[in-house]
């Protein structure tokens, strides 16, 4: 396992916090009552651990079959629908959503092989990321991947009330591969699919799914 670039300055910050007010403690606390030091620096230590985990990024391979959509997040299936896509495509297409609670690994990834023939970021509100509003009015990113057959999925990230900043790689006209790195939502929060109909859906609602592992199905 590694951790992922977008957490150095906030894990660095968090250390030397963590240094500092540990500091504090031993010389102001621990004198008065060993009981509350040895917890506060429990506190500081599960605090820090918890801060460095949001970033991991552990090491997963895969092959991939002709057609399928692997997972591009971790999380939880919260959304299998069919639903009108009005940004880009404007027509309907087959809607999964997983949603990244702040324990999950928040690395996102390409659910497909192709090039990149829409790329845009939209700053907005930070409502819940379960908010039926938050994939129109939240902090977002849309993203589309074109396979060489010319079918194509719409990949949007979510921004939620814990997650502040999502992070995006991929410019338009970019090639992409199939697992590649998307990007990160730091914190958590959601991430949206929307695949053309008729494409085999091989996920439930409710499943827990794992980012470049998870085959979320085919396209037909």
């Amino acid at each position: 396992m590694t951790l992922h670039r977008e957490g150095t300055s906030i894990i660095l910050t968090s250390i030397a916090i963590s240094i500092a007010l540990g500091a504090l403690n031993w010389v102001y606390i621990f004198p008065i009552s060993n009981t509350i030091g040895s917890c506060i620096f429990i506190l500081l230590l599960v605090m820090l651990v918890l801060v460095i985990q949001f970033f991991r990024i552990p090491k997963r391979q895969n092959t991939y079959k002709p057609n399928e959509i692997t997972c591009p997040a971790d999380g939880k299936v919260v959304v299998i629908e069919e639903t009108t896509e009005t940004e880009y495509f404007n027509d309907k297409r087959i809607q999964v959503s997983i949603f990244m609670s702040p324990l999950n690994v928040h690395a996102n990834y390409y659910p497909i092989k192709g090039s990149l023939p829409f790329v845009k970021y939209h700053p907005g509100k930070f409502l819940v990321a379960w908010h039926p509003k938050s994939s129109t009015e939240n902090e977002r990113t849309t993203i589309v991947v074109k396979n060489e057959d010319g079918k194509e999925i719409l990949i949007r990230q979510i921004a939620g009330a814990v997650a502040r900043r999502i992070c995006y790689y991929g410019q338009e006209n970019d090639k992409v591969a199939q697992a590649g790195e998307l990007g990160f939502i730091k914190f958590g929060s959601r991430v949206d699919l929307f695949m053309p109909l008729g494409t085999k859906i091989d996920v439930k609602l409710g499943q827990n799914v794992q980012a470049k592992l998870t085959s979320i199905g085919f396209l037909s």
